[in-house]
């Protein structure tokens, strides 16, 4: 016999009826309520579970609780409902799990559940309570923590494998708004004039906005007010943001909060990524976490592939640039027969009394130079040019250089240099280094043929500042000088950017440029331990920065210092030369200088001849010799042989002169006459002093 039910205090006003208040109860509960019969069939249904199922109350009543069951588990449920009829008994459920819920479009929910048996009130039903963890504050906060790390994690796993900067970009307005459930998100990236924004990627734009659009870097500006504070920026009322200015187009497509974080390169602020919601006050500080991991794992990205073309640039520039060294080595040697041989000639009483055959010698000897200038060039680019880096004032120079421009150019080009009293001198080759701004402000004269400004500029950079080019900014210690060249001339398109520094490359028509300009001031830079930075695009003019050490780091070669020209008569030199017209030549040039001379051909051969009481005064050799000792071994060797021997090394792959050892007397081919005999006064000099 089932006992009765405990009795129930009442104390009801009048007019008021338990079944009307059970109903009351039942339907204003805020947790869910399902009562089920025995065969798990629902017959009564509140509300609140209805919304929390996406059901209908009256789709509801009728319908197995297994519908309600996720489909992994619905095998088994049958069996748990049954268990539970044979000892029902109030109870929670998912002690040891956690419980989801299937709603009526298959999606889940998390819920808990707690059962309550009617029988002992002689009712043949379950009264099931449901309530969505989601609604408790700190357990929805945890859940959007997930959410939002999720999202990270997949953008994270496609920037690993992008391999295109631009498709990631691409992909950042989507993550970003179904991350944050935005109305609209757009990333801005700093052009390189740092004077605008371009909307590099943008999703569901408000009226007039797409991408490639400009936007001013002014503190007025949502991407320019997060440059100037230089932090995050968030927005709870766009309609009463007074910080900057919000764009009328945003309130009238319902924008009513943003959220806006930087992009960093290397410590510079090189963009934004800004998110717009249609509710006020919509991020908060998880909101900002989760848009800053976006912007640094771009960020992350976008430097991997900026340093990947970096260094694939170089490797190109640096295979280039042993060709061309190569070539320069070669050349130099032709050019030494060349031009040796014409000074013979122009010396022959036939020839000098002949002003036909002088006139033919004279073109033929500015050619020889014009080669040697060339060769010059080529070994600039390849970085094998022997340089004597001293310390300059920087103001200076970029002074004397524009008053002589003002001279020569076109007079309808206004030239400006801003040279602060402040910076330092800057290490290096006072020649190579005005060659290099000569060929910057010749390229941006021919850029600006109706007139324009081309100014100079110098500055100091600090060591590991984040203005300089990434090869330097891991340097130790160095500060640099940074020396830019600019100019309003028509620009540069990309694809001319990419490879302005290559050698022979050139926009101009035939006959007006080699394309070795910027190659050489490439090669300078390089050499000079510093970077060279171009900044351009059509329409906006030309910058090019030399960045060079202010400080010294190596001890330069000297090869050029004046020495007493005259040479002790009857000097007997020992010249070793493969080269069997390069020989031929230096043998008449000594002859000339009224030395006598044993040629040989080979350092092995070169040996045999030093030796104590051979009667050799000098020796003569070039670095290079074939596939036998090199030059700089049979030095050393007649050094330790006869420490008193005067030697002087020559060579035309200026490489070999640089990495000769210190203290030995350098000669580059092609030379003259009479720089051949400077030379080797030096090198008796050092031996004889006075």
């Amino acid at each position: 016999m089932t006992p009765a039910p405990p009795p129930i205090g009442r104390a009801l006003p009048a007019g008021l009826d338990e079944h009307g208040i059970f109903r009351s109860l039942f339907a204003a509960y805020p947790d869910g309520l399902i009562v089920a019969d025995a065969d798990g069939r629902i017959v009564l249904a509140n509300e609140v579970a209805a919304q929390l199922l996406d059901y209908r109350v009256d789709a509801l009543v009728g319908l197995s609780v297994e519908a309600l069951v996720p489909d992994a588990i619905r095998p088994r449920h049958a069996g748990f409902r049954d268990a539970y009829a044979k000892s029902p008994r109030p109870r929670p459920m998912g002690t040891q799990m956690d419980l989801v819920a299937r709603r009526r479009d298959g999606s889940e929910v998390m819920v808990e559940i707690a059962l309550s048996p009617l029988q002992e009130h002689g009712l043949p039903y379950v009264v099931a309570a449901i309530r969505g963890i989601g609604a408790y504050p700190r357990v929805r906060q945890a859940l959007q923590r997930a959410h939002y790390a999720e999202q990270v994690a997949q953008f994270g796993r496609l920037a690993v494998d992008a391999r295109d900067p631009l498709s990631l970009i691409e992909q950042v307005p989507r993550f970003a708004i179904e991350g944050l459930e935005a109305a609209s998100a757009t990333v801005f990236l700093l052009q390189a004039n740092r004077l605008d924004f371009r909307v590099a990627a943008c999703a569901a734009p408000a009226p007039g906005e797409g991408a490639g659009d400009n936007v001013p870097n002014r503190p007025d500006t949502l991407p320019g007010y997060v440059l100037a504070q230089a932090m995050p920026v968030r927005c709870d009322d766009l309609a009463r943001e007074t910080r900057f200015t919000v764009p009328p187009s945003w309130l009238h497509s319902g924008a009513a909060s943003a959220l806006a974080v930087p992009l960093h390169d290397r410590g510079r602020i090189v963009g934004a990524i800004a998110v717009r919601a249609r509710t006020p006050a919509r991020f908060g500080d998880d909101e900002l976490r989760f848009l800053d991991s976006l912007a640094s794992l771009l960020a992350t990205s976008l430097q991997r592939a900026q340093t990947e073309e970096q260094l694939n640039h170089s490797q190109r520039l640096e295979s280039v640039g042993q060709l061309t060294g190569g070539i320069a080595h070669d050349f130099n040697n032709l050019l030494t027969v060349i031009s040796g041989n014409l000074q013979v000639l122009e010396e022959l009483p036939s020839v000098s009394a002949d002003p036909f055959a002088q006139q033919l010698v004279g073109a033929a000897s500015r050619a020889s130079r014009r080669g040697a200038e060339l060769t010059s060039k080529l070994l600039a680019f390849s970085r094998r040019q022997v340089l004597k880096p001293t310390a300059l004032d920087t103001g200076m120079l970029l002074r004397s250089l524009a008053d002589m421009l003002r001279r020569t150019l076109d007079q309808r080009i206004r030239i400006e240099v801003d040279a602060p009293a402040e910076c330092p001198p800057v290490l290096a080759d006072a020649g190579q280094l005005e060659s290099a701004l000569l060929n910057i402000a010749i390229n941006a004269r021919d850029a600006m043929p109706e007139g324009g400004l081309l100014w100079f500029a110098c500055r100091e950079v600090p060591a590991r500042s984040p203005d300089l080019p990434a090869e330097l900014a891991e340097a130790e210690g160095t500060s640099y000088v940074a020396i830019a060249v600019g100019d309003t001339g028509c620009g540069m398109p990309e694809e001319v950017r990419e490879r302005a520094f290559e050698p022979f490359f050139t926009t101009k028509d035939a006959g007006r440029g080699t394309g070795l300009g910027l190659a050489t001031v490439y090669g300078f830079a390089k050499q000079s331990k510093g970077a060279v930075g171009l900044d351009s695009a059509p329409g906006k003019g030309t910058t090019i920065t030399l960045f060079l050490p202010s400080e010294p780091e190596a001890a330069s070669i000297d090869v050029e210092a004046e020495a007493p020209a005259a040479l002790p008569p009857g000097l007997h030199v020992l010249l070793v030369e493969d080269d069997a017209e390069v020989r031929s030549v230096a043998q008449r040039f000594l002859i000339a200088l009224g030395c006598s001379v044993t040629a040989c051909a080979s350092a092995e051969q070169a040996l045999h001849e030093l030796r104590p009481g051979g009667g050799i005064d000098m020796l003569l050799t070039d670095i290079a010799l074939g596939s036998g000792m090199r030059g700089t071994e049979l030095a050393e060797r007649s050094r330790a042989r006869l420490p008193q021997l005067p030697v002087l090394l020559m060579s035309g792959y200026a490489s070999a002169l640089l990495e000769a050892p210190s203290g030995w007397h350098l000669l580059r081919k092609p030379y003259t006459r009479a720089e051949l005999g400077r030379a080797m006064a030096r090198a008796l000099a050092s031996i004889r002093p006075g």
